[in-house]
């Protein structure tokens, strides 16, 4: 259960906002941090290296919330440029299974592959797991669905891959921070943090099983790469890190400074608590509106043509696939479905 004292005092501008799946509402904690830092770097009183314990922290952060080995976890800055080194473990001519209507950052690093003349398919998502049959090299979904907050079945997609040696990439970027997910549950899962993980935009994540690190190529190997990174800024030979590391992005500084407390903060509420808080608002707004229950923190709703716009003035929502979408998080209460029942049915 959600201590709301502590969800009272770390956000101050969530009521009615329900857009969460475009892009989440800080917390106060990381709000402070990014001050300080900011303070400290206009005063000339930071240097480079002082940023990388919250890379770490947040490493660390990311690891647990998908109950995966820390070691399994690579940092970036989006999830497409991540979803690119995935590509690099397909061999020529391989078959790329994904469902109708997906976010092109997960499709569109597989379609600019035509070095590889890859086979691309895809099939309505509530039949995706029947479509995993051995011939497909790769099967790449989002976790939750961004257009409608569908919520792909993770059970059967893992066992089907299973039985046909079939590789999974899941994008968690709307899942992770209120799905519980067990990434090692998946050979590669991808997340971008600025969404329900609360983070500033410019942070992401890629988990990969420790067994497909040979077959991925680090193309964007640098300086953090290495397996010390401050002892790699020079020179010859390549010595990339044993782990997930290799595969490192150079961090961009600040966005971790933000990410690091965001993460902290979700760890400490639990992915359980904040699940079972977010759907029961999201049912609550179905119930009320009288539509049956969902498994999912996102709503969407085909709105009539003829639905006065500005009867949701002040109220932040999204359209996404021609239909209304709207998010629950920690910062949403039964206020805030109030409001949006009532402007929908008033």
């Amino acid at each position: 259960m959600l201590d709301h004292n502590v969800i009272g005092a770390e956000f101050a501008g969530g009521r009615d906002y329900f857009n969460t799946a475009s892009l989440g509402i800080p917390p106060r904690r990381s709000l402070d941090a990014l001050q300080s830092s900011i303070a400290a770097w206009r005063s000339g009183h930071i240097e480079p290296p002082d940023f990388d314990n919250d890379v770490s922290a947040a490493r660390r952060s990311f690891a647990s919330l998908l109950s995966v080995p820390v070691e399994w976890v690579a940092i970036g800055s989006q999830v497409s440029a991540l979803v690119g080194l995935v590509t690099t473990t397909l061999r020529p001519g391989a078959t790329v299974l994904y469902p109708e209507g997906e976010f092109t950052s997960v499709i569109f690093p597989f379609l600019v592959r035509d070095d590889l003349d890859l086979e691309v398919k895809s099939v309505p998502l509530d039949r995706l797991a029947e479509a995993i049959v051995p011939g497909v090299d790769i099967v790449a979904f989002s976790a939750v669905q961004s257009s409608n907050g569908r919520v792909a079945d993770l059970p059967s997609i893992r066992q089907a891959a299973r039985t046909s040696g079939t590789l999974t990439l899941v994008d968690a970027t709307q899942a992770a921070g209120w799905l519980p997910i067990n990434a090692t549950d998946f050979d590669f899962v991808v997340a971008g943090t600025y969404k329900w993980l609360l983070s500033p935009r410019g942070t992401a994540f890629l988990t990969i099983r420790p067994e497909l690190r040979d077959r991925m190529r680090p193309l964007y190997a640098g300086w953090y790469a290495g397996e010390d990174p401050w002892e790699s800024i020079y020179g010859d030979p390549l010595r990339l890190a044993a782990d997930a590391r290799r595969f490192d992005l150079s961090p961009g500084w600040l966005a971790w400074v933000g990410t690091a407390p965001a993460l902290a903060l979700l760890g400490s509420i639990g992915v359980e608590a904040i699940h079972d808080h977010n759907i029961g608002l999201a049912n609550s707004l179905l119930s009320q509106l009288g539509y049956p229950s969902s498994n999912s923190a996102i709503v969407s709703l085909d709105l009539d043509p003829n639905f006065p716009q500005a009867r949701l003035d002040g109220l932040r929502v999204a359209y996404r696939a021609g239909r209304l979408r709207v998010g629950f998080h920690l910062y949403n209460s039964a206020g805030d479905v109030a409001s949006l029942v009532r402007a929908l049915t008033d």
